[in-house]
């Protein structure tokens, strides 16, 4: 029969040990988890959520059933409770037409129109971004919106002078639309025609003092 090692552990000294490494441990990782443990599920919910919308919604094809404004369309896949996702283009605003204490804006009913003729009914690829965040914060999904042309209707909107370069939140294409809404300025399109800088949103006229300043 082989000796035991001089040094052995019997089962009952293991399992003390262990028992005693748990009765230590556990009121650390308690302590742990009551202070950043929030904060860490809170990071690893966000990060699965915005890694299901990449598998769900990035470079698939969807069709606009609905314009709500310039910048804001339902296309037909539900997303949770909802029966279809709302879209909240991502690096543009458009003036507003439905908000709540702002009302109607200078140019808002052009910008809706404009993304109704060039959207509605039509099938569109969504492009999702990897340096801004997948959702607002009211929980639509922020996304390009390729055109079946193969035009991004966010850069179409700002720069044909339907909409703003959304200077508020880094993303993408953050320094291509601040240069789009320039020429579109130059060339005084769309809105820039006729705004005044009352027209404009607050915003827009804190981040850029010097706009339409005649």
């Amino acid at each position: 029969m082989p000796k035991k090692p001089k040094h052995a552990m019997s089962r009952t000294q293991r399992n003390a040990l262990i028992a005693a490494f748990f009765f230590i441990l556990m009121p650390v990782l308690v302590v742990l988890d009551h202070q950043y443990g929030g904060h860490l599920r809170q990071a690893i919910e966000q990060t699965t959520y915005a890694d299901a919308d990449f598998q769900k919604y990035h470079r698939k094809t969807f069709t606009v059933l609905e314009v709500i404004d310039g910048d804001t369309i339902d296309i037909n896949i539900p997303d949770g409770k909802h029966e279809d996702t709302r879209i909240r283009l991502i690096g543009v605003d458009t003036p507003e037409t439905k908000h709540p204490t702002v009302g109607l804006m200078y140019y808002g009913p052009e910008a809706t129109q404009y993304t109704m003729r060039q959207a509605l009914g039509k099938q569109v690829t969504i492009l999702l971004d990897t340096v801004s965040d997948q959702r607002d914060r009211y929980g639509r999904l922020l996304a390009y919106v390729v055109l079946p042309d193969g035009r991004v209707l966010n850069a179409e909107l700002i720069k044909d002078g339907f909409a703003y370069a959304y200077l508020s939140f880094p993303h993408s294409e953050f320094t291509t639309y601040q240069a789009l809404m320039e020429q579109a300025i130059a060339e005084k399109k769309g809105l820039w025609a006729n705004a005044a800088r009352d027209d404009l949103p607050k915003w827009l006229r804190s981040k850029r003092p010097d706009l339409l300043r005649h």
